[in-house]
């Protein structure tokens, strides 16, 4: 993929607030967003969002000011962060699932204008709004002035030490119509199957409604429900995380098989790395071209993309730079590694403001800036994530990297998903431990012993985990994120 495909052009740009109303002149009756199968058009959303913004601006939010949304996926959603845009003001997104505590946290970096969220979570802030609430029926639904809001978007990450910290676009609250990165085109149709509060699902939904296009939307994650969605609205697009992607593949092969999907012309994956094994079986399934795959971070500190077709060509890897963006691997003593060499990744922006921290500060070198994770080059320069920095565990001197082992695991009919983390060990200094979801039909199958034995297939000796724990609940969310420091903190309090 080359990189100027997904630059944008910014010479036709518009406030986001004024693209509703584009779009509605072009076309009222377009669809804009379906939700549980109803859905509202171009003009529809357009009326309601400028309602929206009135209520918020006789709240007290201006141009320029932060609103921090904890509200569930649906159409409150959408008419809620439009109005936030027309009134030129910045949304900042959260799970709507916080408790009150860490909302109030978030709350204490962001000093938002308004909050808008649950009852239960009020106490986070005095300026309070509760989800749900509609505008009053005398606001009017007509056009607001122009207004363009400085920072389009503020997401939120604990990452992986669990302190809250914002994530600021720099960039300021403008669009091209006629723009839709990353592989979308304008008017088509899209499937989100993932949180708004996570960046991908937020940032492709909305690019999709600013260049014209329809939006299928997903309560909650459910692999059958995906399939039927694709086969009923001729979905175009769509963007998985790996977890979402193995839910798919482990349907009956009948069930799969079942719906349409003939319309998908591209399925975006990222969010962490993917088993080799269910990238093949995808690109199997749908064909190299529908497969396109980026590593990068909400921080926009660099980018890089892998086709289908070049993956097959580079398997393992998520691809070269792209966005103009440049990468290198360090060592730990600054040294640039030399291809198949791991080490930290780092990249440095290829124009633009990228983002900035609130509540944390970027790890840089030079100039050069890492998410933090591990990985190495090809000689043909693609890159291979080898696993997060925090992550890696020092067993006996050796090191073992959880992804490696949790892909292996994955691997397994009965494995649902895994997370290996390090726990302490008198001996080793650390020792690989393995939780696994499995279901109780498959329990008596996979167990420690049949779990061993398959991984001995697989992987060398020492990174076989140590210690192996079963569960029935889900280790991942619906974006795919697991949070490993609590995981493993919550078992060294309970060993103690």
């Amino acid at each position: 993929m080359e990189g100027d495909d997904i630059i944008a052009d910014r010479s036709a740009e518009m406030p986001l607030g004024a693209l509703l109303a584009y779009h509605a002149s072009q076309d009222p009756d377009r669809p804009a967003v379906t939700f549980n199968d109803a859905t509202t058009s171009y003009s529809q959303l357009d009326a309601r969002s400028n309602r929206k913004a009135r209520q918020l601006a006789a709240l007290g939010v201006g141009e320029g000011d932060i609103v921090t949304l904890a509200i569930p996926k649906g159409l409150e959603y959408y008419e809620t962060v439009f109005a936030i845009w027309k009134l030129g003001a910045t949304p900042n997104n959260v799970s709507p699932n916080l408790p009150a505590a860490e909302l109030k946290a978030i709350v204490d970096l962001a000093k938002p204008r308004l909050v808008i969220g649950g009852e239960a979570v009020r106490g986070a802030s005095p300026d309070f709004l509760v989800v749900g609430t509609e505008p009053d029926e005398a606001l009017s639904a007509d056009p607001l002035p122009l207004k363009t809001s400085p920072l389009w978007k503020i997401q939120t990450s604990g990452g992986s030490t669990g302190r809250p910290k914002l994530i600021v676009d720099n960039l300021p609250g403008l669009h091209d119509p006629a723009n839709a990165p990353l592989g979308q085109m304008p008017g088509e149709t899209m499937l989100n199957p993932g949180p708004m509060y996570h960046n991908t699902p937020f940032v492709m939904s909305f690019q999709r409604l600013f260049s014209g296009g329809h939006v299928v939307e997903m309560e909650k994650f459910d692999a059958l429900r995906v399939l039927e969605l694709i086969d009923r609205y001729k979905v175009n697009w769509v963007s998985f995380v790996p977890t979402m992607m193995s839910r798919i593949w482990r349907l009956p092969e009948e069930q799969r098989n079942s719906f349409d999907v003939s319309s998908l012309r591209m399925v975006l994956h990222m969010g962490s790395v993917c088993p080799a094994w269910l990238k093949q079986a995808w690109i199997d399934w749908l064909g190299p071209d529908t497969i396109l795959e980026i590593y990068g971070g909400t921080e926009l500190f660099g980018v890089t993309a892998i086709t289908g077709r070049e993956w097959l060509e580079h398997k393992g890897s998520v691809g070269k730079p792209i966005r103009g963006s440049e990468m290198r691997i360090f060592d730990e003593q600054g040294q640039e590694c030399a291809p198949g060499e791991i080490g930290e990744i780092y990249f440095l922006s290829g124009g633009g403001t990228g983002s900035t921290y609130i509540g944390a500060e970027a790890k840089s070198r030079d100039g050069w800036r890492s998410y933090g994770d591990l990985g190495y080059v090809d000689a043909d320069g693609y890159l291979y994530i080898a696993d997060r920095r925090t992550d890696m565990i020092v067993s006996g001197g050796a090191n073992i990297f959880p992804a490696e082992v949790e892909a292996a695991l994955d691997e397994h009919p009965d494995v649902q998903s895994s997370i290996v983390i390090g726990l302490p060990d008198a001996d080793l200094g650390q020792r690989a431990h393995a939780i696994v979801q499995v279901a109780d039909e498959a329990r008596e199958r996979a167990d420690d012993e049949a779990l061993r034995a398959f991984l001995a297939t697989k992987l060398v000796r020492y990174k076989i985990p140590r210690t192996f724990e079963f569960t029935r609940e889900n280790l991942r969310d619906d974006a795919g994120k697991a949070r490993r420091s609590q995981l493993r903190d919550e078992r060294i309090a309970s060993a103690a």
